[in-house]
């Protein structure tokens, strides 16, 4: 959407689902070494309370098969950044540190987000490995707690302590990041929400387009806000609903 160049590593079920995410995939121009599988494509059923908040009912379905024979050295070592979601440590968790260890190896750059205060609670172990290697985590606020039983404002500060740049998202409130001992508070963008499911990891999306183009880290968590208002004002996660060259103007 942005114009960045991406790669995913995954895994479907030979099934009309699995087909449409590959279909939805070469739509989008996203290169992938998604294998099938006999077991069905995951699932995650949203259930949208009306107060705009998201609960998630989930099989991940041949996800869970993904293997350390999936992850193609080349790709991450052609790759400036790999990004890690905090479920792929849950069930998986030899994958994601294979993936980590190809991406120390080449000096590709390694962002993390913890995902889940329920994903954190039962792999805390797993994730505080994980972290000593990662040079981005993203976390919400619920999450922020939840690792280090602090406030947003006082987390991301021990958050910047394990790794390069830390970033708490506050909602409404806006973000915070910590990078080499400073933190920054980054600004909201006002949105009329009616869908708060993938403002994470739209906002993610938007950082790290920015942080991959050199862009310094308040302008690329200013597309992310943005990118993510716009993501809430929508039912669903149809980003080609977004107009990405007034995006970047408002960036400009």
């Amino acid at each position: 959407l942005l114009g960045g160049n991406v790669i995913l590593i995954g895994k479907v079920g030979n099934d009309t689902h699995g087909e449409f995410y590959v279909e939805e995939m070469r739509r989008h121009n996203v290169t992938h070494t998604t294998n099938n599988h006999d077991a069905i494509t995951g699932h995650a059923i949203t259930f949208i309370t009306p107060d705009s908040q998201r609960s998630f009912s989930t099989h991940l379905g041949a996800a869970i098969h993904l293997a350390r024979e999936d992850v193609i050295e080349e790709d991450i070592a052609e790759s400036k950044i790999l990004f890690l979601e905090g479920y792929q440590f849950e069930g998986e968790a030899d994958v994601a540190l294979h993936a980590i260890e190809l991406a120390k190896k080449h000096n590709t750059k390694i962002a993390i987000d913890l995902a889940d205060p329920g994903v954190i609670r039962r792999n805390r172990d797993v994730l505080t490995k994980a972290l000593q290697d990662c040079d981005i985590v993203f976390v919400n606020e619920t999450e922020a707690t939840e690792w280090t039983g602090k406030p947003p404002e006082e987390a991301v500060s021990i958050l910047g302590d394990v790794c390069d740049i830390a970033i708490v998202k506050v909602g409404a409130e806006g973000s915070y990041i910590s990078h080499n001992g400073e933190i920054v508070m980054i600004d909201p963008v006002s949105a009329i929400a009616l869908d708060t499911t993938g403002a994470g990891d739209t906002y993610a999306a938007g950082f790290l387009y920015g942080y991959t183009q050199g862009w310094d880290l308040q302008k690329a968590a200013n597309l992310g806000s943005i990118m993510a208002a716009k993501i809430v004002e929508l039912k669903g996660v149809k980003l080609d609903q977004i107009n990405v060259n007034e995006l970047k103007e408002k960036i400009e």
